[in-house]
């Protein structure tokens, strides 16, 4: 299950919805073995695509870099999907490569409507095995 803040989980929502047309993406970082998504970084979708996500490999890097100083590790690796249900892509499944990690999806395909919400899924990614969890919503 992932447990995160609605606080976090609203700013991915905005950022999806901000980049739409194209997909958004980015990383929930919180301290080392916690799983305890904390601080949220906004990436750059460097492949600009409504259909393709890619990180920018110098952005990740520095990112890696300050989370390895800091003891933190990925908890959540987020990205949107602008014209299907937000459910791992077969491309999205292949790149899924820290196991430890909660693969979240947002689904841009409705328009920005406050009445709606967002589709807003977890799943863990495992050897290319797809599993999806329960999202719990906390305040603070």
């Amino acid at each position: 299950m992932l447990t995160i803040r609605r606080s976090i989980r609203d700013a991915i929502v905005a950022h999806a919805r901000r980049d739409h047309p194209d997909e958004a993406c980015g990383i929930v970082a919180g301290p080392e073995g916690s799983d305890e998504p904390v601080r949220l970084v906004e990436m750059v979708n460097a492949a600009g695509s409504p259909t393709f996500y890619e990180f920018d490999s110098g952005e990740l890097l520095a990112l890696y870099k300050e989370m390895w100083k800091n003891d933190e590790e990925p908890v959540v690796i987020y990205h949107s999907h602008t014209a299907t249900e937000a459910y791992p892509s077969r491309t999205d499944i292949g790149l899924a490569s820290e196991p430890g990690a909660h693969y979240v999806l947002v689904s841009t395909r409705e328009p920005d409507d406050a009445d709606v919400p967002a589709e807003f899924r977890s799943y863990r990614i495992v050897d290319g095995e797809v599993t999806e969890e329960e999202v719990r919503l906390v305040e603070g």
